[in-house]
């Protein structure tokens, strides 16, 4: 008995979907029938009420004229969409221009308003920074003038310290340290500049913790490329010149937990992080 109540409903959830694609696509019997290749009446017959389901072959060829999964038709799958353009859609290849955040990421951001937004950065984290620190860091690529380019970035980071998202932030223990020093990446950066910047980020962290916290992971034992995870729903690499980012759900979790392995492997956790900030700052007086 349960396995004739589960087909009458799938039969019927068949006829309901069957009539509200063709409904969507504005197909008539007639038409379906002709783009299937058989008469009328077996479209007829289909929506007509009953407990008998298609065959795979009558469901496949009305899926393929709709343009919808076959699986959705048979109530095997929640999503009208072919599997096809399920995956397409769920891997996505946008611009990424290097100057501070783009509308791009801001919308991201706003998609995960309350989720926890866990992050690798490129160099030190841009909500992070003074904006002294970056006007000298991108000052060859901001489009608008460098004030209201800044201007613009601070609106954004003073809506995102308001929307009620925790922010994991994993970083190398070389970034900070290149940077406190003034090397690498970093060189040429004067030295009053990076004092501020480090007081900023030891007054921030403090008044921010837990809602902030930062992990430093050792590059020699562990790597990441910069990685932002939105929240359950989308995660994005950042190559560079572009953003991959990722909407299905096994992607997603995959990357979030190689968040969570740099920070079971890093050396120096939250809650050590404002020690070390506080020392590398004593370094430079």
């Amino acid at each position: 008995m349960p396995d004739m109540i589960d087909k009458r409903d799938r039969a019927t959830l068949f006829r309901a979907r069957l009539a509200q694609a063709m409904a969507e696509k504005g197909i008539s019997q007639a038409a379906l029938a002709r783009a299937v290749g058989v008469d009328r009446s077996t479209i007829s017959a289909l929506l007509a009420p009953g407990t008998r389901l298609p065959n795979a072959q009558a469901a496949a060829d009305c899926a393929t004229a709709l343009h919808v999964s076959c699986d959705w038709l048979l109530g095997l799958a929640g999503r009208p969409e072919p599997v096809a353009e399920l995956l397409a859609a769920s891997v996505t290849l946008t611009e990424a221009p290097r100057a501070l955040f783009d509308a791009e990421i801001f919308r991201w951001h706003q998609e995960a308003a309350g989720y926890k937004i866990r992050h690798v950065p490129a160099s030190l984290p841009d909500m992070l920074k003074l904006p002294d620190l970056v006007a000298w860091e991108y000052r060859d690529h901001l489009g608008r003038s460098a004030g209201q380019a800044i201007a613009a970035f601070q609106d954004q980071l003073h809506w995102m310290r308001g929307a009620r998202s925790d922010y994991e932030i994993a970083l190398p223990l070389h970034e900070v340290a290149s940077f406190a020093s003034g090397t690498g990446y970093w060189a040429g950066l004067p030295l009053p500049l990076r004092r501020a910047q480090l007081d900023h980020l030891i007054q921030l962290y403090d008044e921010l913790y837990p809602a902030l916290r930062l992990y430093l992971f050792d590059a020699h034992r562990v790597y990441s490329s910069p990685v932002t995870v939105f929240g359950p729903h989308l995660a994005v690499i950042y190559l560079g010149r572009h953003y991959i980012g990722f909407r299905d759900p096994a992607r997603v979790q995959s990357i979030s937990q190689h968040f969570d392995w740099l920070v079971r492997e890093a050396p120096l956790g939250a809650r050590e992080v404002m020690g070390h900030l506080r020392d590398l700052r004593a370094s430079l007086d």
